[in-house]
Formats: C-alpha cells, sequence, structure tokens
C-alpha cells in the first residue's frame, strides 16, 4: 500500500531528479527532431541518417545519468519501500502540469528498473499503470503552436488553401511550382472523395510539423466533410533542380498505415504535446496500435511500454499456452510464439552450429544496428526486453525443455514464473517459405517478386541480408515481404562481390566442395540460385524479374555507388501515386537524390 503521509525528505529529492534527468532527455530528443527541417532543406540526407541513429542513443544516456546522480546523492541500497513509494507520489506530483506525463512516467520505470530488483516492479514502486492523464493537454506558452491547424475552403479556395497549408510550413527552398502541385492535391482529391458537395464544417486539419525521415517531408492531417473523415498525407521531396516538389497525394488509413510502417525507420517530428499528435494519427489510422505510433514518431521506450501493458492485459484476458513457433527452427534463435497474441518472441540461443561463427553480443549488435538502420519498409521493427517474467503454467512442456536445453544461460524459474533474461518480440508474419508451399500461382508471382523487391531495398539502403532463404523472410497481413531475421546481415560496401573463378582443370570442375579462396566478406551471387530456386515455378517468376540478383555486377554496382555517397530512392507509397513522374520531374543526377 501506499504511505499516507509524506515524510521522507530525500523522496522528493528522489523524484525531482528523476524528473530532471528527463526532462534533459527530452530537450535534446526534441531539438534533434526540429534540426531535421534544416537538414531537408540543405539535403543532408548523411546527417539525417546520423541523427536519426544518435537520437535512438539518447534515452539509454539519459537513464543512465540519472541512475549514476541517484547513486552519488544517495544511498539508494538503505533506502526503505516507504522511501520509493513516496518518491513515486511525489514524482506524481510533479507531472500535473507536464507536457509529456506519460514519457515521464515511463522514464521513471527506466530508471527505478535499474535500482530495483524486479519484485518491487509493481504499481506501488513504478508506473505499471498510468497515473496522470493524457487528455487535453495544452500548451500555453504565447509563441506556442497548437498540435493542429484547422482551414475551412469553400470549393473555389481549396487551391489557394493548400497553397497557404504548405506556405504556412516556411520551408526553404523555395517549391518549384506551388500552385501546379496543389492543383495536383485538389485533382487527385475530388477523385479520392468522388466529387464530393461540401457539408456544413467542412475544414482540412494538419498537423502543426512536418514528418521528416530519409530524404522526405510528409505533410499529415485529414480532411472534414460531415460526418466523414479522410487521412490524407503529403510527401514533399527535393525536385530535379532543388527546389522544392510535392511528390504524391495520399489518402486513406491504408495509405498512412504504409508510410507509419512497422518496417521503417522513425519519424523526426518536433512535438511539445506526444499525446496529442498520437491522438490525432489515432483517428487516422484506429486500428494501429498507440505503441506502434509512439514507436513511429522516436519514442520507442514508450511504445515499449504501452506494449508491454497491452501484452499484460493479453494475458489476463486469454488462457492458450506459448508453444514453439511454427516453421523451420532456427540456428541462432529459439523463437515461441502464443497463438492469441500476433507476435513471436525470440531468444538468442547459448551456442550454434559450427557454420554459425558468432557471438550473444555480435547477434544483439546487428539487431541494434537495424533499430539504429534506415528500415526501409522491409525490416521489422524489434522490441527488446530485460528480464521478462511468464507465467509458467502459460508454457507447453515441450516449450520449456528447449528454452532449458537452448537457452539456460538466459531462463530463470522462479516459484510459478519463468524469467527470460534477454528477448526480442516482434510482430508475428507468414513466413514466406510456408505462405509459398500453400500459394496458387498468382501468390506465388506477387510473393517473389515482393521477395525480390525487398532485397533491393535493403540493397538500397546499404544493408547485405546475409542469409537470404525463404525462411527468413515473412509476409505481412498487406502482402508485403519484409525480413526478419539479422543474425547475418551486413553492411553491403562491408562485402566483396565475386564471381565464382572459372575451374583451372576437369577435377576442379566436379568437385562438390568449394575449391576456390573465399575470404572474409565474400559474397558469390551465383550461388544464390541452387539454395532459392529449386522450384521451377519460382525460378520463372525470380529469373523474369530479378535475374540480376544472381549478377555480382548487381550488387557491386551499388555498393560503389553507396560509398561513393549516393543515397538511393525508397519511396513507402506506390510509385502510380507520383505527380512528379506525370509532370517529367525527375531527382537530381547527383550523389544526394531526393527520396522519402
Amino acid at each position: 500500500m501506499f504511505p499516507h503521509r509524506l515524510t521522507d525528505s530525500r523522496a522528493f529529492a528522489i523524484a525531482r531528479a528523476m524528473l530532471d534527468g528527463f526532462n534533459r532527455h527530452y530537450r535534446l530528443f526534441r531539438a534533434t527532431s526540429a534540426a531535421a527541417k534544416q537538414r531537408f532543406e540543405q539535403a543532408d540526407w548523411h546527417g539525417q541518417q546520423r541523427a536519426q541513429a544518435q537520437r535512438i542513443e539518447f534515452y539509454d544516456q539519459r537513464v543512465n545519468e540519472a541512475v549514476d546522480r541517484l547513486r552519488q546523492e544517495f544511498d539508494v541500497a538503505s533506502l526503505s519501500m516507504d522511501t520509493w513509494q513516496q518518491a513515486k507520489l511525489h514524482y506524481i506530483g510533479l507531472l500535473v502540469d507536464h507536457h509529456q506525463p506519460e514519457l515521464a512516467e515511463t522514464f521513471f520505470n527506466s530508471v527505478t528498473a535499474k535500482l530495483l530488483h524486479r519484485s518491487y516492479f509493481r504499481n506501488d514502486f513504478i508506473f505499471v499503470r498510468p497515473a496522470v492523464s493524457t487528455e487535453y493537454i495544452e500548451n500555453d506558452e504565447p509563441a506556442s503552436l497548437p498540435t493542429y491547424r484547422a482551414y475551412y475552403p469553400t470549393r473555389e479556395t481549396l487551391q489557394a488553401t493548400w497553397e497557404r497549408i504548405v506556405t504556412n510550413f516556411q520551408l526553404e527552398p523555395e517549391f518549384e511550382d506551388l500552385a501546379r502541385d496543389c492543383g495536383h492535391v485538389v485533382q487527385a482529391m475530388l477523385a479520392e472523395l468522388g466529387g464530393f458537395r461540401l457539408r456544413p464544417n467542412f475544414q482540412i486539419q494538419v498537423l502543426s510539423s512536418l514528418f521528416y525521415r530519409n530524404k522526405g517531408a510528409y505533410l499529415v492531417g485529414k480532411i472534414i466533410n460531415g460526418f466523414s473523415e479522410t487521412p490524407v498525407a503529403l510527401p514533399i521531396l527535393h525536385g530535379r533542380d532543388g527546389r522544392l516538389v510535392i511528390d504524391a497525394a495520399l489518402f486513406g488509413e491504408d495509405e498512412l498505415l504504409m508510410i507509419f510502417s512497422y518496417a521503417r525507420a522513425y519519424f523526426m517530428v518536433d512535438m511539445e504535446i506526444p499525446s496529442a499528435y498520437v491522438q490525432f494519427l489515432r483517428s487516422l489510422m484506429p486500428r494501429k496500435p498507440r505503441h506502434e505510433l509512439y514507436n513511429a514518431l522516436g519514442l520507442q521506450k514508450h511504445g515499449k511500454n504501452l506494449f508491454y501493458r497491452d501484452f499484460l492485459a493479453h494475458l489476463r484476458h486469454s488462457s492458450d499456452a506459448f508453444r514453439i513457433a511454427p516453421g523451420i527452427k532456427g540456428m541462432v534463435m529459439l523463437v515461441f510464439d502464443l497463438p492469441s497474441f500476433p507476435y513471436v518472441f525470440k531468444v538468442i540461443k547459448d551456442f550454434y552450429p559450427p557454420q554459425k561463427d558468432t557471438t550473444r553480443e555480435q547477434i544483439k549488435g546487428k539487431y541494434l544496428l537495424v533499430k539504429q538502420h534506415d528500415r526501409v519498409g522491409r525490416m521489422a521493427d524489434t522490441l527488446e526486453y530485460s528480464n521478462v517474467a511468464f507465467p509458467r503454467h502459460r508454457f507447453e512442456e515441450e516449450l520449456v525443455a528447449e528454452l532449458r536445453q537452448f537457452c539456460g544461460s538466459l531462463l530463470e524459474e522462479d516459484g510459478d514464473m519463468l524469467v527470460i533474461r534477454h528477448l526480442y518480440i516482434e510482430r508475428r508474419m507468414i513466413p514466406l517459405n510456408i505462405y509459398l508451399q500453400d500459394a496458387d500461382a498468382e501468390q506465388v508471382e506477387h510473393a517473389v517478386i515482393e521477395y525480390g523487391n525487398a532485397i533491393k531495398d535493403l540493397v538500397a539502403a546499404n544493408i547485405f541480408p546475409g542469409d537470404m532463404l525463404w525462411k527468413n523472410f515473412g509476409v505481412t497481413r498487406h502482402g508485403k515481404v519484409v525480413f526478419y531475421d539479422y543474425d547475418e546481415i551486413e553492411y553491403l560496401t562491408d562485402c566483396n562481390f565475386r564471381r565464382v573463378p572459372a575451374p583451372r582443370n576437369e577435377e576442379e570442375e566436379m568437385s562438390g566442395e568449394v575449391w576456390y579462396t573465399v575470404r572474409k566478406g565474400d559474397v558469390f551471387p551465383e550461388t544464390f540460385g541452387p539454395f532459392l530456386l529449386g522450384n521451377p515455378q519460382v525460378r520463372e517468376v525470380f529469373m523474369a524479374h530479378h535475374g540480376d540478383l544472381l549478377d555480382p555486377a548487381f550488387w557491386q554496382g551499388h555498393k560503389e555507388r553507396i560509398a561513393a555517397g549516393h543515397v538511393h530512392d525508397v519511396f513507402p507509397y506506390d510509385a502510380s501515386k507520383r505527380f512528379s513522374l506525370a509532370a517529367g520531374v525527375r531527382p537530381r543526377a547527383q550523389n544526394s537524390t531526393p527520396a522519402p
């Protein structure tokens, strides 16, 4: 139970120190996000990529600073349960008028988890449940922007209104032809809404910050016409001569779900009140979980917190058992799932077959690389957890036996709980090899084309998947093929793509073993075929659309362009949506080419 009186002065000082740590974190986080506008304007794509990776590290740095401060200023090992409970109550009081209370609660949890034993991980001591509402938080500072702006056009002023909406973001450099682009927006809007009749209170609402990612800036909002609300997003790019263009107009929940996919890098958004942005975005994408929206905004630690709350709620309201995940078992990861829950749990094994020359730390480094890298819609985001306690009775005995055998160093059996010291959680997808087994001819063609496109998108992002077997890719509910096995990924620029040397004699030609020299980093694309193309139907589609993946020149050419500073175009929407293609506009022929 909570204490009835706040009697320990140290408790308030602890709460104040924790909030100071969070405020410093969010100040730096927001400054980096706000600077994305200038990097976009200057076409500093490499700077944008560096900022994306560095920003992910901010949170753990601030948490560690707060932990060090508490250890230095307080004898934390001697503090009583009562003092920690009082610290939480003081902290709640400090959040009454705070603009990011939900994020501050998560920060409190992160710091406390490093100082207290997991037996304290209940609502008396940490925020298992939120304590401060995020509803109707307002920024009352005179110079502050509202979360969104509302515009009230007539049919006659639609184009002028869109021009004003875009101009209000005050982007530099100037637009190539803003009137032309906004005309395209209006035409697409009328086509999408079926030449609609304006209802009372017709308005366009637009979030006050653009969403920056890679080489694009996204205007995000909705069109309200009577009782109808239509989500809208406008990607803004650098055009052929360096001036700006609106590249497309994207409408509807499905289009925005692709932009905000969990397989894409986090956005840079300048937000004073993140919960208000999430509330607005949920009105556009009601099917998207809140934790994925926080992740998309770069607030992945709070996204983890929300996900875990949802997971605990699901456990309380379900009764099925955790099991070994269907599919081919991995050599590096033990994967299990809960049939009623759309995620998989991945635990690094204690030992691996000889062909897997790796370590636990190296594997963790690969997953961190993916977290910090541009995932271009082709690598699933992962949630990383430590010391997760599961109810033992919910585990199938076969799974427990495998965990003991392969992951014993990470497993602790504590009474009626199983504690896994480190694991990753990912969205569950249909493994591509299983999908192909049950697919008809049309589905096979689509999946194989998507598979090749996924690899090419990864190549464009300077990623070599390493193990390209079908089982390491999954099919999402939208039919996208996504890569999810990261233990062998490398930067493309660290690989050496070679042709298989011609045999020097008949003995070498007939040899079933590799007779030529293979150095670290060597990759022979010609050898992919026997592992991937045993099915004649698959081979026919693959060779028709992606035969170049078996040619070392394809890989080496991309490697050389990336090493020279070229940033490839990877779009989160279909090319048919692009105004710039219809208008004949092409990206600049420079090392920095525009792409969202």
